[in-house]
């Protein structure tokens, strides 16, 4: 691999690492009041990147001989119109979703939850004050949220679907291709790590912006969980629509 190259797949790494799995979320569990357990973060992260990694090699190995399969699968009338069903029903949850967000601001649940899987919960301090102390939390439920937000991302990973598409052109052979997906995933985690290092080393300095930004998000995370719902079905519906001709058919009338 010449330098070119492999400057080329740094930086749709580095694209990968701005993605909501792979920078939101940890940021959002950074947040979390007290002392963070990297070994939680380091879970977390390891699950995203391994998640990745085994997409990649899949992929580059012939698991994309199956697309047309799935491709053809897809067009089926019947698969299209349980889409435009799905597509439906996430449009009129997504407004559910906000009337309850009006009806009552729940932020403190993520935030309970948060502090649960990265390993603390408060307990009452002096003088009426809230503090945190370690507990076990839920690595499965930490774990489970980074396939979960990997698994959302498949759909959308352009930049590593073009450098799995790099590295096949090359001709590599297989420890070469796992070897150069495997550095992909970990410069892909990087700024994550970064931040987990910086808070740990440097927390003074760095906790008033995130405190800031955990404010913004817990303020926001459901309107802004129902906004994507709501988003993402109106585009399913669509698709489906313009698939099985109905768009069409409605405005011929």
């Amino acid at each position: 691999m010449d330098l070119a190259m492999a400057g080329v797949l740094a930086a749709l790494a580095l694209i990968d690492s701005t993605s909501f799995g792979t920078l939101l979320i940890p940021i959002w569990l950074l947040l979390a009041p007290g002392g963070v357990r990297v070994s939680r973060m380091l879970a977390y992260l390891g699950t995203i990147a391994a998640f990745y990694f085994l997409v990649g090699v899949a992929i580059a190995l012939g698991a994309g001989a199956f697309l047309t399969e799935i491709a053809g699968l897809l067009e089926t009338t019947a698969v299209i119109w349980a889409q435009l069903v799905l597509g439906v029903g996430l449009f009129l949850l997504s407004f559910l979703l906000d009337k309850r967000q009006k009806r009552k601001q729940d932020s403190g649940r993520l935030a309970r939850w948060r502090e649960r899987a990265i390993g603390v919960e408060p307990v009452g301090g002096a003088s009426g004050t809230v503090t945190t102390a370690p507990r076990t939390g839920t690595l499965a439920s930490l774990m489970g949220l980074a396939l979960a937000a990997a698994a959302i991302e498949v759909a959308s990973m352009l930049p590593y679907l073009a450098a799995i598409g790099m590295i096949t052109s090359a001709g590599f052979g297989v420890a070469q291709t796992g070897l150069t997906l495997a550095v992909y995933c970990a410069v892909m985690v990087l700024p994550a790590l970064v931040l987990l290092a910086g808070r740990q080393v440097a927390r003074r300095q760095v906790e008033p912006l995130l405190t800031r930004l955990n404010d913004w998000m817990t303020k926001h995370a459901a309107g802004a969980a129902a906004w994507v719902v709501g988003i993402a079905g109106f585009l399913l519906a669509r698709d489906a629509a313009m698939r099985l001709g109905l768009i069409e058919q409605l405005f011929n009338r």
